[in-house]
């Protein structure tokens, strides 16, 4: 326990960071002050003891103890029988863990309406946490009775909403301009009995107003007449990949309100070893009971039939786009927007590998095969050339034209480029044989990379005579130019 006090005191005493887990500025200057106190009275008392932890006050301990992980504060929590009892106090400890680490993006106190412990919310935003952010479709099936057959976008956005997590479709506007369709299609939460609760919309309209927010909660869809949502799962094949599907019988059990992962969350959390609990074992032997007694079979493949004919939504696998954001060491990549050549708005990814070059490719508004993801520009040399240029430079620059919506002024920041990147492509290197056949010399496709004083980029060509200028897609986690769909 020593080792762990001396190793987070030096960490937060005499730091700032160490009080922003009040985001209250009153509250902030309050414990700074009673801190400051008790450390001035222990130096007046020439004490030459190192202080201990047990004689901060009880609000200081708890925004340091804040910072540790579940596993450590178990560890803590062995140490003795006071803080035992300070680690299992719920409406402190694992309020101040889950408000230090999450009270500034959503509103915790309004999970599951209140009637939740925090550590289980602590548990289940850990597991959202990775959700949040750019996710691409990577593989889709439709059968003929789903609800819609129509290709959905390939971007999808998740994000902290008051008490719930919200999935949006992202897609770019038809208007010409830099608005992209921004359209909720899945809602996560937890119920006031603690369970995992997700629903989806196969059509994409997804409204969330209050009362529909309170149905959702509560699990009522059910008594709810003509209602199209679908109760799916979102499960996870490793840190990137998720699959999203529809939730149909348990363990041959057909109640939609059974989750196996919600199951597994709350009663097996914890246990190393052991009988699995007993609902979990009923469930199991209802399971293999059907599949070996007589009939069981017939009855069993009859009950899966029944479930694919009433399926609504088929399996959407997604993949995280983990760095949708420019770096200081990698200031081209991430997700951007700009106008093509068909005055239309499209997507952009920008991706360093890890040789050293840097591709990007199109994200369309719709799943395509792989082949149609051959990258728009690929450089093995990622060195910038910084002002002064050369006048050839600024020539090629000066002489083309910046591909902008109408009505829309180039900024001023945009007219002063700060670096150039050479485009050198060499489509063989990447993917043999998709380079179009009508391009002017197909092998070899030279061209630049403007970056602006505001920290966007604009590429072309020396084979045309326009810049595509890339803007954000989004900023520090918040959708940019954004409209509900028509």
């Amino acid at each position: 326990m020593k080792s762990l006090v001396n190793h987070l005191l030096p960490s937060y005493l005499g730091t700032k960071s160490f009080f922003l887990c009040f985001k209250d500025d009153n509250v902030r200057k309050k414990h700074n002050h009673r801190l400051s106190v008790f450390l001035f009275n222990k130096e007046m008392a020439n004490l030459d003891a190192m202080v201990s932890f047990s004689e901060f006050p009880e609000d200081v301990q708890l925004c340091i103890l804040s910072f540790l992980t579940p596993s450590e504060i178990s560890s803590f929590a062995c140490t003795s029988k006071r803080f035992l009892s300070l680690c299992r106090n719920d409406s402190k400890l694992w309020f101040s863990m889950c408000d230090r680490r999450w009270g500034s993006k959503t509103q915790i106190k309004k999970w599951g309406s209140g009637n939740i412990t925090f550590k289980h919310l602590y548990k289940t935003l850990h597991d959202y946490e990775n959700l949040i952010g750019f996710w691409r479709l990577s593989s889709i099936q439709r059968s003929p009775n789903s609800i819609s057959n129509r290709l959905p976008p390939t971007l999808v956005f998740f994000e902290w909403g008051p008490s719930f997590i919200t999935g949006s479709r992202v897609s770019p506007s038809n208007t010409g301009t830099y608005n992209v369709i921004k359209n909720p299609f899945l809602w996560m939460g937890i119920s006031p009995k603690g369970e995992i609760v997700n629903f989806l919309a196969p059509n994409s309209q997804l409204q969330l107003d209050s009362k529909s927010i309170s149905v959702l909660e509560n699990d009522l869809l059910l008594s709810c007449p003509g209602n199209e949502l679908v109760s799916v799962d979102i499960n996870h094949m490793g840190e990137f990949h998720i699959v999203i599907e529809q939730r149909l019988s348990c363990f041959g059990n057909n109640n939609n309100n059974v989750n196996v992962n919600v199951m597994i969350n709350e009663e097996m959390l914890g246990l190393e070893s052991g009988s699995p609990p007993d609902r979990l074992t009923s469930e199991m032997y209802r399971y293999f009971a059907n599949r070996t007694s007589p009939g069981g079979e017939r009855a069993w493949r009859r009950q899966r039939r029944r479930e694919k004919e009433n399926k609504k939504w088929e399996s959407e696998h997604f993949v995280k786009i983990v760095n949708y954001s420019p770096t200081t060491l990698r200031p081209l990549q991430g997700l951007w927007k700009g106008i093509c050549e068909d005055a239309n708005l499209d997507f952009y990814l920008v991706v360093y590998d890890d040789i050293g070059g840097i591709a990007c490719r199109r994200i369309g508004d719709s799943c395509k095969p792989f082949s149609s993801y051959a990258p728009v520009f690929w450089t093995s040399n990622t060195t910038f050339f910084e002002s002064p240029f050369s006048s050839e430079e600024e020539h090629i620059y000066d002489t083309r034209e910046h591909l902008l919506p109408p009505g829309h002024l180039l900024y001023s920041d945009k007219e002063d480029v700060s670096r150039i990147m050479y485009i050198n492509s060499s489509y063989d290197l990447v993917l043999p044989g998709l380079a179009s056949p009508t391009t002017v010399n197909p092998h070899q496709v030279e061209g630049r990379i403007w970056q602006y004083g505001d920290g966007t980029f604009g590429f072309g060509f020396l084979r045309d005579n326009h810049i595509i200028d890339l803007k954000h897609i989004a900023v520090d986690g918040c959708l940019l130019d954004a409209i509900k769909p028509l």
